[in-house]
């Protein structure tokens, strides 16, 4: 019998396991704990593990205990790749797959949930009835919305993700305007293709749907930031470190931009995920930003729906059971 050993797991993704297991008659180990040089054990007997790491996997004896073991695959439950090693995977004949796709429309709504938040104000409203000791619950001239259909949604990449945001936002009424690197005529009635800076330039709503790379770090700073309208806000559902973080504080805090939603954060792996930190463990540039009534955070949680996690399951796994028949599986990093 197949025999996968699963790591992070959390109490949601359980029942997907157990009935993927079921229907596949496949054993599954799990534990929740990361893959480390103590947990690796767990790995011995089966064919390949499955990871949704929060940090690097950064010891080699890891790697070369899984060889040892007969594991063929590391199968990661999530897109990004970053934490695994590659030179250590080529040295100990391990290939590496990832869950490319598993539901991008949670993360186009969480896009337009976070954007919608912004532009009608609701933490700026919040703040001032926190903050109010005269019960005074009028509506001040300066928190006055403007309505989705009258403004222009600029996207910073047009994939899978960005396609679906562009669809809602279009549904909504708006203008949808979209930068990619890669033309894509399917997507045409739902937006109208432009250049990067016409983008920053025009759009009410910039919202980062790029992969990251070296060429895409930082690709929101000072300068791309003044760009932008002051009446513009930011959305990043895509990785932290597309943006300076420090220019984006500066920006917020000198009225260049009107806000910010942030799902992921640079350097977010040291507390996101995590339970029980001390005060001096969480960033400086965290606090910042979550005093701020116009800015909306959210601890890397888009994906999080019933769907996805459904998906991320059951997408690894087959292809983990793919490559122990000896077949090819469908999203492999390495070759």
């Amino acid at each position: 019998m197949t025999k996968i050993a699963m790591y992070n797991v959390s109490p949601i993704e359980v029942p997907y396991i157990e009935d993927w297991a079921k229907k596949n008659d496949v054993e599954i180990k799990t534990t929740d704990q990361a893959l480390t040089s103590a947990t690796v054990d767990l790995a011995e007997g089966c064919s390949s593990v499955s990871l949704k790491p929060l940090g690097p996997v950064d010891e080699e004896v890891v790697y070369q205990k899984l060889n040892e073991y007969g594991v063929k695959c590391i199968g990661l439950r999530i897109v990004g790749f970053n934490t695994i090693n590659f030179d250590w995977t080529k040295k100990y004949n391990l290939l590496v797959t990832n869950v490319p796709v598993y539901s991008p429309r949670a993360i186009a709504e969480m896009t337009v949930t976070q954007a919608m938040y912004l532009l009608r104000k609701i933490g700026e409203f919040r703040y001032l009835m926190d903050h109010d000791h005269d019960h005074d619950f009028t509506w001040p001239s300066n928190l006055i919305s403007n309505e989705i259909y009258n403004l222009t949604v600029g996207l910073i990449g047009v994939g899978h993700i960005g396609s679906a945001v562009a669809e809602i936002f279009s549904a909504m009424g708006a203008k949808v305007i979209a930068y990619d690197v890669a033309y894509n005529p399917e997507f045409e009635p739902f937006l109208t293709y432009t250049d990067f800076d016409t983008v920053l330039k025009e759009a009410d709503i910039v919202s980062l749907h790029t992969p990251l790379f070296p060429s895409t770090e930082n690709m929101i700073g000072e300068k791309q930031l003044k760009e932008m309208k002051k009446s513009a806000y930011l959305i990043n559902c895509a990785r932290g470190e597309l943006v300076d973080t420090e220019a984006l504080i500066k920006a917020l805090q000198d009225g260049e931009i009107a806000g910010a939603g942030l799902d992921t954060l640079a350097g977010e792996s040291s507390y996101f995920g995590h339970t029980g930190l001390t005060d001096s463990e969480i960033p400086e540039d965290y606090k910042t930003l979550a005093k701020m009534p116009n800015v909306v955070i959210t601890p890397h949680s888009a994906f999080y729906t019933e769907t996805s996690i459904r998906n991320m399951v059951q997408i690894c796994l087959s292809d983990q059971l793919t490559i122990a028949k000896g077949g090819r599986p469908r999203n492999i990093v390495n070759l």
